[in-house]
């Protein structure tokens, strides 16, 4: 009997010692964080400011504290800071969605600065990297984010990349980061910041309302840089014309731009206001027509329409007087077999097929986007000293799995509509008076062109006081206005002013 027993004891430990060993292996599994601090300098408006640098991945907890990613950062801290409450600390993503930080980081907002040609291409390497006297540093420090499948970033445990990709996924993932440096760097009474750009101004809205409402974390202000909140104005659905009304003033700040506009007048502003009224006006009305706009009436719109575009009278005859936005950057310039830049109208490439309905390619992005990777990388490896067994994605497009979720609840649930985050600027808005909000709009941003910023802000339903906290800004670039030297000079100004203003009482 007792050697029944001996046996029985033995299977058990035979089996249970594996399982406890692999248990304890699956929890290893599970990496930690992994930064690399460093120390530098860098001269700001003639002051030499010194600073450290964090560049790794934060390991990412989620409510049940149970780990679920490894999230990448690169953070900048004043050295010589002895109060922190006096000190901004501000968070800073691009958008896509799925797009890394790279070029808030490396053209406006960090300590170093890529050089191009601006509005032209940037030949190969070497390229430049130089001080960037235009960074915010010097009033507030930087949090630089990579959203899960970008840079460092990804999940971990048992989470999955795509269980973050997507509206109110994203929204809920940023804001637990933004608390858990918060609070594993002491920064909890710290003057708080969001600085988002494209796809990220879209996030920027859900996150301010998720951070009061959810986390308990009110903040002094946010940035938007070239916004977006209500996708439905950039989508030209199928029956909706709403697209249509909200590029006709980028269409006609890009036409005015390349000298396609009869008897130019002398100021873009004047113009584009021009264009404004014709657009809310009497084109809106025309549209609302359908195939009922006929005879003078029609030809009457189609003329004000070529003014203010460019175009010719016989193509926006044959468009039915509705030019999408990659229809308009290709038929705009054709003649010169040029296609015209959508993040920034000013740029133009070749156009290999001047018989193309829509451009194919963002002449823009391709001029400049060399030579911010090239110099980004080999600034995080070698000067920022993070381990190159560590790869940094640019971008999650063409990872596997990356699938964008539209949806988003706070619109409401059943049938599918465009999302629109304005709803959660506007409750987070309308929840903390003291807020502020500054948008950065460039008048030749045909990714997400400046009326319909407008648009959408004025249908958020707010309160005049409350709206009185939203501050427009308009800058002679597009949608990375910071590439033209006198915007990034101005960007810069305005940031740091908006900044100094609401981190004080």
């Amino acid at each position: 009997m007792k050697s029944f027993y001996q046996l029985i004891l033995f299977c058990v430990t035979f089996l249970v010692a594996p399982i406890a060993l692999f248990s304890q292996g699956q929890s290893d599994t599970i990496p930690k964080g992994d930064v690399s601090t460093t120390s530098h300098t860098v001269r700001i408006d003639g002051k030499v400011i010194n600073y450290k640098a964090m560049a790794g991945t934060m390991l990412l907890r989620n409510n049940d504290d149970e780990p679920i990613a490894l999230h990448g950062f690169t953070a900048y801290i004043k050295e010589g800071v002895t109060d922190a409450k006096t000190r901004p600390i501000s968070f800073v993503f691009n958008g896509g969605p799925g797009s890394s930080s790279i070029w808030l980081h490396m053209g406006v907002i960090g300590p170093k600065r890529v050089v191009v040609n601006d509005p032209g291409f940037t030949p190969a390497a070497p390229y430049t990297l130089e001080d960037n006297n235009a960074s915010i540093l010097d009033v507030s420090d930087i949090v630089m984010m990579d959203p899960i499948g970008t840079g460092l970033s990804h999940a971990v445990g048992k989470a999955k990349n795509k269980d973050f990709w997507g509206v109110d996924q994203d929204i809920r993932m940023i804001s637990q980061f933004i608390r858990q440096f918060i609070n594993e760097n002491d920064r909890w009474n710290s003057p708080k910041y969001l600085i988002g750009e494209s796809y990220g101004t879209f996030r920027n809205a859900g996150v301010m309302h998720y951070l009061q409402q959810n986390l308990g974390m009110s903040v002094n202000g946010v940035v938007m840089v070239s916004a977006v909140f209500d996708l439905r104005t950039l989508v030209f659905a199928q029956g909706d014309d709403i697209s249509y009304v909200m590029n006709l003033p980028t269409y006609a700040a890009t036409a005015w731009y390349h000298d396609k506009v009869a008897n130019k007048p002398a100021s873009l502003a004047a113009f584009v206001q021009e264009a404004r009224e014709f657009a809310k006006g009497e084109y809106t009305t025309a549209l609302m027509e359908g195939d009922g706009l006929v005879g003078d009436a029609r030809k009457k719109i189609a003329e004000r329409l070529s003014y203010f575009t460019g175009l010719s009278l016989d193509y926006l005859e044959r468009a039915d007087l509705r030019v999408s936005e990659p229809e308009f950057t290709e038929e705009l310039l054709r003649n010169e077999r040029k296609t015209v830049g959508r993040l920034d109208s000013r740029f133009t490439g070749i156009n290999q097929n001047p018989l193309s309905q829509y451009s194919v390619y963002d002449p823009q992005s391709a001029a400049i986007s060399p030579a911010y990777t090239a110099l980004f990388m080999d600034y995080f490896y070698n000067t920022l000293k993070v381990n190159k067994a560590n790869t940094y994605y640019t971008s999650a497009y063409g990872r596997q799995g990356f699938d964008w979720d539209w949806d988003h609840a706070i619109n409401g649930a059943g049938f599918p509509t465009p999302p629109n985050t304005g709803t959660d600027m506007a409750l987070a808005m309308s929840r903390n008076p003291y807020m502020k909000v500054l948008i950065l709009n460039g008048y030749y941003d045909l990714a997400t062109p400046f009326y319909g910023v407008e648009y959408s802000i004025d249908h958020l339903g707010l309160e005049k006081d409350i709206k009185k906290n939203i501050i427009m800004k308009y800058y002679e670039g597009g949608h990375m206005m910071y590439t033209h030297k006198p915007s990034l000079e101005k960007f810069k100004k305005e940031t740091a002013e908006f900044i100094l203003q609401t981190s004080k009482h």
